[in-house]
């Protein structure tokens, strides 16, 4: 086993003091020149000795987070590489399937950080995660707000821009069949008016109609009037896919209630009929 030492030279301690007592916890590679004084060669010395002993780690090139003393090297865990992911651009915010393992949504774990902004960037690693970075159309940028990770403000889609997104993109969440999941384990703690505002908001058939057959197969408590809004919003438009184009032996078929073609078969979506209702306990 290694053992990371963490005894500073008088610049490592320079670096980590000042943002200590300025109560920072980012810092830039140009600040650490400026701070200590020295060529961008000693700073960058400075840099790869704290990497190396568990005080900073890199989040984008020449930006860095600070590892606190009280966590120590093992702070480096999920929840921190959210905060080092959110270090990459702005604006942004987590989601898909990395939100709904935030969220408790789902149990399956991975190694894969959806990163969601409107700029163009090419995937990267962070720490032992990959992050990949998702460039959503412009009337599908919201629904999220900044929460407090591990002392780090990182920005995470709210529950129910979540499950919407893992609906409207299932692998970006695992498949069709964790979607199904992640949807009828959130069911129970929606806000039924900010989904259905979200849903109009996004303005797609498609997606109202996916998400509403959804809903019904998993046996959510949709309040009646959401349910009848949802059908209003879908309309009657042209047959909807849901699943690959090219039709599965064994898919559920059309769905008359949603105007769509159910292309997926009960097996993938095995375990989760039914599974959004309340369960009275005696």
């Amino acid at each position: 086993m290694k053992f990371v030492i963490r005894s500073l030279s008088p610049n490592e301690s320079h670096v980590v003091l000042t943002m200590a007592e300025q109560g920072r916890r980012e810092i830039v590679r140009s600040e650490i020149i400026e701070l200590l004084g020295v060529s961008p060669k000693a700073a960058d010395h400075v840099i790869s000795s704290l990497r190396r002993k568990g005080w900073l780690e890199r989040a984008s090139w020449g930006k860095y987070l600070l590892i606190e003393p009280d966590q120590g090297p093992e702070a480096l865990g999920e929840s921190n590489l959210l905060a080092l992911a959110s270090c990459i651009v702005d604006p942004y915010y987590i989601g898909f399937g990395t939100a709904a393992t935030h969220y408790g949504l789902t149990t399956q774990h991975r190694n894969v950080i959806w990163l969601v902004t409107p700029k163009r960037l090419r995937d990267r690693r962070v720490g032992e995660a990959e992050v990949r970075i998702v460039n959503p159309v412009g009337s599908k940028f919201f629904g999220y707000s900044s929460l407090d990770v591990l002392g780090y403000k990182t920005n995470i889609s709210d529950l129910e821009k979540t499950v919407i997104d893992c609906v409207n993109r299932p692998e970006l969440a695992g498949g069709i069949g964790e979607a199904a999941y992640i949807l009828a384990t959130a069911s129970r703690r929606f806000d039924w008016k900010k989904l259905t505002d979200y849903l109009e908001r996004i303005g797609s058939s498609s997606l109202i109609r996916r998400f509403g057959w959804l809903t019904d197969y998993v046996g959510a408590d949709i309040p009646h009037d959401v349910r009848e809004c949802l059908l209003r919003l879908a309309g009657h438009g042209r047959t909807t896919f849901f699943g690959p184009k090219s039709k599965l032996a064994r898919a559920i078929g059309y769905n008359d209630t949603w105007h769509l073609f159910v292309n997926v078969t009960q097996k993938e979506l095995q375990g989760c009929a039914g599974l959004g209702h309340r369960r009275t306990v005696f």
